[in-house]
């Protein structure tokens, strides 16, 4: 295992802002229901900032760095019920800084979800149309400037190489759970949608020389900076090590990106997403959430059932977070219209 101090990297500032490490249990239930395969799920929903999600080791870093830099402004993008935006609403607010979400869309007649708790936070919300991936942002820094703020932009998704940096320290946290209990994995599975989570998981089982498959469920349709986000993914696993001084570099042939499950589209919830919320709901307790958790789950549920992933191996589901938007598409969840839902 690679020595953790060769982590510990100078000029890096961190932020306290979650609990860590998150739990790493075996979901047995879930595994019987579907006879196999040994299911394990890290809880990066317990994380503690706001309800919960991998956003917040991200933004540990991230804060960090604006905080060194004499911020006093996070301004930040995203869809109406973002996740990364409701973390980093909560993490300004427990620092005293100023915060301003860019969101997609119009305001909604109702607000509920994840848009509720933006709001609680006492955030800044500027309704950005069909620019929900930060288009707007260079407008409204400028316009702080002017304004005396000094701002600081997080990257939509908080992925940058910090952002990816922090999930390399979260698979060095997973390395040391899981030979505390002495298990091991075939594959890890989670929902990709910016990029710097599986960016990370990459490098670190890079790093680690774990042997472990690293599968991202494609959640979105669209590129980031108008670069494939399969390319951009690769190029950003290779700055990050760049930035840690690594000299493990990635081409396309390291990368999985499994978009076979990305449907009608980012936010528009099917029967994949409904099946895996209501299995994983029914049989663990646990709750997923529609966008994300839900469709990187159903993606891993359709690998088990069609043999892509064997009733032999093990395979670990990285819990991201997300349940505040449960509220916000109630009307798009069938469990919900029909009070019960078998698994």
């Amino acid at each position: 295992m690679q020595n953790e101090s060769m982590l510990n990297l100078p000029n890096m500032h961190r932020q306290p802002l979650g609990f860590f490490p998150t739990p790493l249990i075996e979901l047995t239930r879930l595994s019987k229901t579907l006879d196999g395969p040994k299911i394990y799920m890290k809880r990066d929903d317990n994380t503690g900032l706001a309800l919960g999600g991998n956003k917040t080791r991200k933004l540990e870093f991230i804060i960090g760095d604006a905080l060194a830099q004499g911020a006093d402004t996070i301004v930040t993008a995203g869809a109406a019920q973002s996740n990364h935006c409701r973390q980093t609403a909560a993490a300004a607010a427990s620092l005293g800084l100023e915060c301003h979400l860019v969101l997609g869309g119009q305001e909604p007649e109702h607000v509920q979800g994840n848009l509720l708790l933006d709001k609680i936070f006492g955030c800044h919300i500027h309704w950005a149309g069909s620019n929900r991936k930060g288009e707007d942002i260079p407008n409204i820094v400028a316009q702080l400037k002017e304004e005396g703020r000094n701002p600081y932009v997080v990257p939509y998704g908080g992925s940058s190489e910090l952002g990816a940096f922090a999930f390399v320290e979260a698979f060095k946290e997973l390395e040391s759970q899981r030979q505390n209990i002495n298990v091991s994995f075939t594959h890890i599975v989670f929902a990709s949608s910016s990029g710097g989570t599986q960016a990370g998981l990459m490098l670190g089982n890079k790093i680690f020389n774990s042997p472990y498959q690293i599968v991202g469920i494609n959640i979105d349709k669209g590129e980031t900076d108008k670069v494939p986000f399969d390319q951009y993914i690769v190029s950003l696993a290779n700055s990050t090590a760049k930035l840690m001084g690594e000299t493990h570099r990635f081409s396309a042939t390291d990368l999985v990106l499994n978009s076979d499950y990305i449907g009608e589209g980012y936010g528009v919830i099917g029967s994949l997403e409904n099946k895996a919320i209501a299995m994983t709901a029914q049989t663990e307790g646990i709750l997923l959430d529609p966008v994300y958790t839900g469709r990187a789950m159903g993606g891993l549920l359709d690998m088990i059932r069609t043999g892509k992933i064997k009733k032999t191996d093990s395979v670990l589901f990285w819990h991201t977070g997300g349940a505040p938007a449960l509220f916000a598409y109630s009307n798009d969840l069938e469990v919900a219209q029909s009070g019960s839902q078998s698994v």
